[in-house]
């Protein structure tokens, strides 16, 4: 769901930058419009699902890089503290800017999260899992950040087994396994059987336990780690999500897409195997759409969903091929640093729509006025916050990685990192 831009200017991929920025900028729109601009917003989204659109380009980016910057270094320890310090930060200020007019007693949390044990929301989103343990996202927009650690977990759990080469054909098997079995998994089954209390404890300790085995010096207990992060991200995409888990599995299979896409790029795979995928992937997905749409909606919801779903997954997929056709250009700057600060738009929009709401109150009329505004607020305070939160931890996350490095950069700490043709940046997609 933001390059490091503190990274020299030589490490940048700008057109990913770019994808970044128009779909922070599209997610923020999406939402900011639901206030101010409603019935012009009414006319676009019978076809098109703008916020859906936005962050499946994430996904494909998030895909694209994030197994690179891994196996760049080869050292799961590095991989893991640039992610801690590349989210939390910012994740940890929205959150708690979130929380505060609930502290107060001005309004209550979305989606009766204030029924939850504090205990267990806390913790459930410190996993930044909520959304696969039947927690409700104190942020909306922060579902995505629970299939961003799942595919963290997943890439791990691949490059420590050596077995992180394979992403063409695991996009099309969870392409396939989507359309095959995806609507006859159930939803949130752990927590309805165990107890939401339960599930999110064990979660975090399986989890607590498979990075920290994960980074070990001892090749069997690194291997043990990442293959129980993996089964563990497996286990709650496929039973245990909010959404259906044939969604769940083609966010996943978008994003081992764009990694195959990424090594076919880089010469790791035949091309032609990265354009095979790129091409079943999408065609399953727009199938399972219809299908499973068709068997758990009333027909004429049915009929509008797979309309909608479609057309914007397969915008998502033309969007980041034309990115990607632009990768040699040179980008306007302004567009890159619109990409820089996507982290911050993507999280402080739903934020500052809050505090809209509350200080401001909805408009009775479509306002565009307005809705200019909050966007200039809000690139405003997302530079700001870029500059003051996101960059320091981004530094600190490099220098705490320069140190862990000498012992981690042995082989016994992952395997190999592939040679790269073009420098790649330490991204995170929300």
């Amino acid at each position: 769901m933001d390059t490091d831009r503190s990274a020299s200017p030589g490490a940048r991929l700008a057109w990913l930058d770019l994808l970044r920025g128009i779909a922070a900028m599209v997610v923020a729109l999406h939402h900011a419009t639901y206030y101010y601009t409603p019935r012009w917003r009414a006319g676009l989204v019978d076809w098109f699902d703008p916020g859906l659109y936005g962050v499946l380009v994430f996904f494909l980016v998030s895909g694209y890089i994030i197994p690179a910057s891994l196996e760049r270094h080869g050292q799961v320890r590095r991989f893991w503290i640039s992610r801690v310090l590349r989210i939390y930060p910012l994740l940890t200020t929205a959150c708690a800017i979130t929380l505060l007019p609930y502290l107060l007693g001005v309004r209550g949390l979305r989606a009766g999260l204030e029924a939850y044990r504090p205990a267990t929301a806390v913790l459930a989103h410190l996993t930044m899992l909520q959304d696969v343990l039947a927690v409700p996202n104190v942020i909306n927009v922060l579902w995505t950040l629970s299939y961003e650690m799942l595919f963290y977990l997943l890439v791990v759990a691949l490059f420590v087994t050596r077995t992180h080469r394979l992403s063409a054909p695991i996009a099309v098997t969870l392409a396939t396994a989507a359309v095959l079995v995806g609507g006859l998994l159930p939803m949130a089954a752990l927590s309805r059987t165990v107890g939401i209390g339960p599930v999110v404890a064990l979660t975090a300790v399986v989890m607590v336990t498979a990075i920290v085995a994960a980074v070990s010096a001892r090749p069997s207990v690194r291997v043990a780690g990442g293959v129980l992060g993996g089964v563990l991200a497996l286990a709650l995409v496929c039973v245990n999500g909010r959404i259906g888990p044939w969604q769940s599995l083609i966010i996943l299979a978008v994003m081992f897409t764009g990694t195959a896409l990424y090594r076919a790029e880089h010469r790791q795979i035949r091309r032609r195997t990265a354009v095979l995928s790129a091409a079943v992937v999408p065609a399953c997905a727009v199938l399972a759409g219809a299908w499973h749409a068709q068997v758990s909606m009333p027909p004429a919801q049915a009929d509008a969903f797979a309309v909608y779903w479609a057309g914007s997954l397969l915008l998502a997929a033309v969007t980041f091929a034309a990115g990607w056709a632009v990768r040699r250009r040179r980008i306007p700057r302004w567009l890159t640093g619109l990409g820089a600060i996507s982290f911050s738009l993507y999280l402080l929009h739903p934020v500052l729509l809050m505090l809209s709401d509350q200080f401001g109150g909805t408009p009775d009329h479509d306002d565009a006025f307005r809705l200019a505004v909050f966007v200039a607020v809000l690139i405003a305070v997302s530079a700001l916050t870029y500059r003051y939160v996101e960059v320091p931890f981004q530094r600190l996350g490099r220098r705490i990685g320069r140190r862990a490095a000498p012992a981690a950069r042995r082989p016994a700490d992952g395997v190999a990192a592939a040679p790269l043709a073009a420098p790649a940046a330490d991204n995170v997609s929300p």
